[in-house]
């Protein structure tokens, strides 16, 4: 599989998003999902401290167990955490313990790309990455990054780190052909900064998988079925199965499916380094790895900006 760069990472340009895993799914199932995505090529696997409350390290502490050194290992830290009833945050104190915590559910020695999950407007930027260049320092982490960070609060970390510290390699925020908006925002932003961008939701929680019918109920075992009555029927109007309807027949016409078009796209755009998307079965890993080999063209990047 092709790879990119996050920093001084390598990582396949599909990877595998554990947001299911010690939730949605079981360690079993969690099992065949990460054996599938290693046997396909994918090598870059991220996670969180809050999904499935810690399972999900958890999970993949022991499913990883012998060939830990076959992935990059992405994790974050700072989200919310129903077991403290509050966001984590981005204090050096709590990275500290939230590091430690961390790599004691990996079961590893070290972090590949640790994370800060959302902004934390109570520390200031330049005390989180201090603490965060402690731990690259210690050799506990080897990248940083953030998600969920604006253009302007990507501006003001770079401005923070200080000379000759480490500095955030990459920036997760939500972008799709649903949800394009960041592609005018911290997608640029980003760019200009030098920093690897890693889209998540990148089917737009499985809207943009084809499988989802106007004016019907959500397919079962689905994370939409899972949505509230009233997010659901925002979320499933007309005008998004119009946009969906559109986006199917623009990549029928070229002999592509929707999936290749929503993975295509994306790695079309610069600077992407890898589309991480959640599964709760090997088949899906596979159809993801599969869609992976479409790359736009300018002509077809504009047409789609005009839909």
């Amino acid at each position: 599989m092709e790879t990119r760069r996050i920093g001084s990472l390598e990582v396949s340009v599909v990877g595998l998003g554990c947001n299911n895993f010690g939730g949605r799914i079981d360690e079993t199932a969690t099992r065949g999902v990460v054996d599938g995505a290693l046997d396909a090529g994918v090598t870059f696997l991220d996670t969180a401290d809050n999904y499935g409350d810690g399972r999900s390290e958890e999970f993949l502490g022991r499913i990883l167990q012998g060939r830990r050194d076959r992935v990059v290992l992405a994790t974050k830290f700072g989200g919310m955490r129903h077991d403290l009833g509050r966001e984590g945050g981005a204090s050096p104190a709590y990275i500290r313990e939230a590091v430690d915590a961390s790599l004691r559910r990996l079961r590893t020695d070290r972090i590949d790309l640790y994370q800060l999950h959302t902004p934390d407007d109570a520390t200031t930027i330049g005390d989180t990455l201090g603490a965060l260049d402690e731990l690259v320092r210690a050799g506990k982490v080897r990248e940083i990054g953030c998600s969920n960070f604006s253009a302007a609060r990507l501006a003001r970390a770079d401005a923070a780190f200080a000379q000759g510290a480490v500095r955030f390699a990459s920036v997760q925020n939500e972008l799709s052909l649903l949800e394009p908006g960041d592609k005018y925002a911290a997608l640029p932003a980003a760019e200009r900064l030098g920093l690897a961008y890693i889209p998540y939701f990148p089917l737009a929680s499985g809207l943009l998988t084809g499988k989802f019918r106007r004016r019907e109920a959500p397919p079962a075992g689905s994370r939409v079925a899972g949505w509230p009555a009233d997010r659901i029927a925002r979320e499933l109007s007309d005008e998004t199965f119009d946009r969906v309807e559109a986006l199917t027949s623009f990549a029928e016409r070229r002999g592509r499916s929707l999936l290749e078009l929503a993975f295509g796209w994306l790695l079309s755009l610069r600077p992407v380094a890898s589309v991480i998307a959640g599964a709760t079965s090997p088949d899906q890993v596979r159809a993801n790895v599969e869609a992976r080999t479409w790359r736009l063209d300018e002509a077809e990047l504009t047409l789609l900006t005009r839909m």
